[in-house]
């Protein structure tokens, strides 16, 4: 983790989660109680993580080659399951997902529900992907059980500018990092 950045990721999470709540999507964030420390609910973490696509990046072009151009838009947002296993990701089927009983259902709901929000409060930037952790709830049927910052998206500007995970993996310097993550949250914010 670079300097700086925690802090940020920090201030997204805290401000994007009471977004969301509003919307009827709910996260385990309570409340922040420090620069770097919030309370939050406790739900077990699942082995698998749930991940939206609105554009073809990162593993879809990794592991689908030659079917689609870096960036492309596609006709409908994609949600996939990913079984968090060393050394990379791999998809796991959402028939397996069920035979261990979750509502395969819900998750994808909740992903959708997510995505609609967090496409429409990022604006003018634009959100081509994000991954998450969601638990069953008592109450809600579904929650984020995960962090959302840049730090779990890709998200760009329309003159392509990075405003995300990719900055640490093209050598951005923490500075950088710290430059654009505050630009963001201004942005996000409207100040």
């Amino acid at each position: 983790m670079i300097d700086g950045t925690a802090e940020l990721r920090l201030d997204f999470y805290e401000y994007v989660s009471g977004k969301l709540a509003a919307e009827g999507v709910h996260t385990v964030f309570r409340e922040r109680t420090g620069p770097l420390s919030y309370l939050a609910d406790y739900r077990p973490s699942s082995p698998f993580e749930v991940i939206v696509k609105n554009r073809a990046t990162g593993s879809t072009m990794r592991k689908y080659p030659g079917l689609f151009t870096e960036g492309q838009l596609l006709d409908r947002p994609v949600v996939k399951f990913d079984y968090r296993t060393d050394p990379e990701d791999q998809p796991i089927g959402e028939d397996y997902l069920r035979m261990l009983g979750l509502d395969v259902d819900a998750f994808h709901e909740a992903a959708q529900h997510c995505n609609a929000v967090l496409r429409r409060l990022l604006e003018p930037l634009d959100l081509w992907d994000f991954c998450l952790i969601i638990a069953p709830d008592e109450k809600r049927g579904v929650v984020i059980n995960s962090e959302i910052s840049p730090d779990c998206m890709r998200l760009r500007s329309a003159e392509g500018e990075c405003y995300d995970k990719d900055l640490f993996r093209q050598g951005a310097s923490g500075d950088e990092i710290i430059k654009k993550w505050t630009e963001l949250m201004g942005i996000i914010t409207r100040a």
